[in-house]
């Protein structure tokens, strides 16, 4: 085989995997993905989709602390950047960089007002593997509602936790505001890396709110993809498998909103 039927024979299993996740966002509403199967449909598409993947990882050391938790937690990291996507296309850019905002009907513990976080770095957002997601986000929902161009905003959390007992520093919980939804159209939750960590059980709700469905984010690139306007999401509190070390949870978050 040539090396133009290789890149053919890799494009055409590149949208055989896009379809698989479509059919099953489409049938379910969510859909789940292990993370040596999404590092292998990224590499499908470009071989080097992955080539930083561990200066990736390290875009989530140093990050700052979440100031706008309203239950006063500091177990929160968080940074953040905006970006957009013309309808039927995969291509995408980064728009200027803005606060985060959601209403109390979607965030009851820290919505109704403007979030103003530190960048995602530009090294992270510029990289391989953000490139890589972005446009398969773009790919698959390009797919799911071709005729919507996108507001975008990727949202970079580190959740951590030390100490035991009495000394434990607080609650970890990756999503504090509980049940819920974000008031999008589509979610992407990757996991970047987990360390000394248990539970952070995902767990996805019918519209009544009753269970359907729990995995775990556990391996870098494990990822989740939900239709946020058909499901609820939320996330159990993390703990440390080892007292004596932190433990730590990173992950991303990209979501996709219709744009006029």
């Amino acid at each position: 085989m040539d090396s133009s039927s290789m890149v053919s024979s890799a494009q055409s299993t590149y949208t055989t995997g896009v379809e698989e996740i479509c059919e099953g966002v489409s049938s379910k509403s969510y859909f789940f993905m292990p993370g040596a199967s999404v590092g292998e449909l990224l590499r499908r598409r470009d071989d080097n989709a992955l080539e930083d993947f561990g200066a990736f990882q390290a875009g989530w050391d140093d990050m700052p602390l979440d100031g706008y938790m309203a239950d006063g937690g500091r177990y929160r990291r968080r940074r953040h950047a905006t970006l957009s996507a013309p309808r039927g296309s995969n291509l995408y850019q980064v728009e200027a960089h803005q606060p985060h905002y959601q209403t109390v009907d979607y965030n009851n513990l820290n919505g109704g007002i403007a979030r103003h976080y530190e960048p995602i770095q530009d090294s992270v957002l510029s990289g391989p593997t953000m490139s890589s997601l972005l446009t398969l986000g773009g790919d698959l929902f390009g797919r799911l509602a071709p005729y919507s161009a996108w507001h975008i905003e990727a949202h970079q959390f580190r959740i951590e936790v030390s100490g035991t007992g009495a000394d434990a520093r607080e609650v970890a919980k990756p999503t504090p505001e509980g049940i819920h939804r974000d008031g999008v159209t589509f979610v992407m939750m990757l996991m970047a890396k987990r360390s000394n960590t248990v539970n952070g059980e995902s767990t996805i709700y019918n519209l009544e709110k009753n269970p359907i469905e729990k995995f775990t984010l556990d391996e870098p690139l494990d990822m989740a993809i939900v239709n946020d306007e058909r499901v609820f999401h939320g996330v159990s509190p993390i703990e440390q498998l080892d007292g004596n070390v932190p433990a730590v949870r990173d992950v991303l978050v990209i979501t996709y909103r219709h744009k006029p």
